[in-house]
């Protein structure tokens, strides 16, 4: 048998499932390689925040907090179950949970100082599926502070490193998420997408992830950034292992989060292997702009030409409000955060600044410590647009933009089951060549932000390697509740290909 972290998670399941590994003998393999790429002050106190120790290049900055006991104790009721013939369908397999999940046995610190030593006394919905399936949770993702980034630069904690070159960023805001996937530290890990936050850092990593459409997954004890855009989805090596845990991870949670969809939980791993032939995929003109880096265009061209081999037809379409989505995600996006970090004030919980005089200076001296430039950047910029004065200017007009962007995606599914395109116009850049360019990074962000303003579900595989040997990654747009679909062609191009397969030298 392959080296456990070789193995897909399907692979991985069937192995403890057949009991050739113990589902404690996988949690400690993973925990080994974890903390070898780890250098975190270990801690009596399994809920206090991370400390770095040592030399930082010696780690990926991925992982955040472990709680080595409790994941153990999971594994060993997992094996319990396998050996008593009760066992679920992913039972004992690890997954790992970006650091904007709440989780009881973990700290929960989305990136900030400002949930310094902070546990949830409950956890996320999307955390409690995944154990309810048999998952082990290995420990916490490092991220972008409160998912804020598209290079995960931005968190307390330090960068995340791109695991094909320690030098560029892993991308953002789940960028621990998708390190600790190609580096083989985790199987699978959770992640979030608000405006592109799990296939940017997939693409950039090499790894395959998915947003699904806006409800699918409950965003109960997930953090907000923004709440009529964030939405949670996997990542992992392969399209067929994201189907498993999408399957897992979505359901109606109508009681507990009023933005999740009434469905029952589906199978999307039902229509994987059935042939493409005759499927018609729509390319966006807009997406193969000028701005498009020839390296990845090339790539995103050759993995188009393997999808028409297995049958697809290429069918150009328009998204003509393309170009305007960074404007809308950038008012609207902000909006939301001014007011849903609006609770972040040194009261209830979280980091409280040590010395204030009223309560006047508790708040402005508690968030100007506890909040980076970023977070209070956007913070700012949403305020700012829904003043008096400036709501009616900005606010009002970007949602009527919103709306006209999601109708060019319907006009574009008149003549098209899904559309292809690529997720970035660039592969991973180097850690902190873009941080005096804020604007560099959001433009980073156009290919991936139309199909969130639009709450479509989306995803990327990876499709080819650019410049200095990095990955790219192919985007799948369809239309809503068309998850299925898009793993099928994900899955379909996988087979024939093994983009997916290849892995960074770091992972070896």
């Amino acid at each position: 048998m392959s080296e456990l972290h070789e193995l897909s998670l399907k692979a991985l399941a069937k192995a403890l499932q057949s009991k050739a590994v113990s589902a404690r003998e996988t949690s400690e393999h993973f925990l080994k390689r974890a903390k070898a790429h780890t250098t975190l002050k270990p801690a009596a106190n399994p809920f206090q925040a991370p400390q770095h120790l040592g030399d930082p290049s010696h780690s990926s900055g991925a992982f955040v907090s472990f709680n080595e006991a409790f994941t153990l104790e999971l594994a060993d009721q997992s094996d319990l179950r396998i050996a008593q013939g009760t066992a679920r369908r992913l039972e004992g397999v690890p997954i790992a949970h970006k650091d904007i999940f709440v989780t009881q046995h973990f700290p929960t610190t989305a990136g900030s100082k400002m949930l310094d030593g902070y546990c949830s006394p409950f956890d996320a919905t999307v955390v409690t599926q995944l154990q309810d399936e048999g998952m082990v949770n290995l420990g916490k993702l490092n991220c972008d502070e409160f998912a804020m980034g598209s290079a995960n630069e931005n968190s307390a904690w330090g960068p995340v490193k791109n695991p094909w070159d320690n030098t560029r960023v892993a991308g953002g805001s789940s960028g621990g998420s998708a390190a600790a996937v190609a580096l083989g530290l985790c199987p699978a890990a959770t992640g979030t997408d608000t405006g592109g936050s799990i296939r940017q850092p997939a693409s950039f990593c090499g790894i395959t992830g998915i947003k699904p459409t806006y409800g699918r997954a409950s965003r109960y004890g997930m953090i907000a950034y923004a709440s009529s855009l964030d939405q949670a989805g996997p990542m992992a090596k392969t399209a067929e292992d994201c189907a498993l845990l999408l399957s897992a991870m979505c359901g109606g949670d109508p009681d507990r989060d009023s933005t999740s969809l009434d469905l029952p939980k589906e199978d999307f791993s039902r229509d994987l292997h059935e042939p493409i032939k005759g499927l018609r995929i729509g390319i966006p003109k807009e997406f193969f702009s000028d701005g498009l880096h020839a390296e990845v265009r090339q790539s995103i061209e050759l993995a188009l030409k393997e999808l028409e081999a297995l049958g697809a037809k290429l069918v150009p379409i328009e998204l003509p409000k393309t170009e305007l989505s960074i404007p809308v995600y950038y008012i609207l996006a902000p909006a939301e955060a001014s007011s849903n970090l609006s609770r972040f004030d040194g009261v209830k919980f979280g980091y409280r600044t040590k010395e204030y005089k009223d309560l006047d200076e508790l708040y402005r001296k508690t968030r100007t410590e506890g909040f980076g430039e970023e977070v209070k950047k956007r913070i700012m910029i949403g305020t700012y647009v829904l003043s008096h004065g400036y709501y009616d200017a900005y606010y009002l007009q970007a949602q009527k933009i919103r709306r006209m962007i999601s109708n060019d995606f319907q006009e574009a599914f008149k003549n098209c089951d899904l559309i292809a395109g690529p997720v970035t116009p660039q592969v991973a850049w180097k850690i902190g060549e873009q941080n005096t360019d804020p604007l560099a990074n959001y433009l980073a962000d156009i290919f991936t932000l139309p199909a969130s303003l639009a709450g479509l579900p989306a995803m990327s595989m990876p499709c080819g390697l650019g410049a200095s040997n990095m990955p790219v990654g192919l985007q799948l747009i369809g239309n809503y509740l068309g998850e299925s679909r898009l793993l099928n062609v994900a899955h379909q191009f996988q087979m024939a290909t093994d983009w997916h397969q290849k892995v960074p030298g770091a992972s070896k």
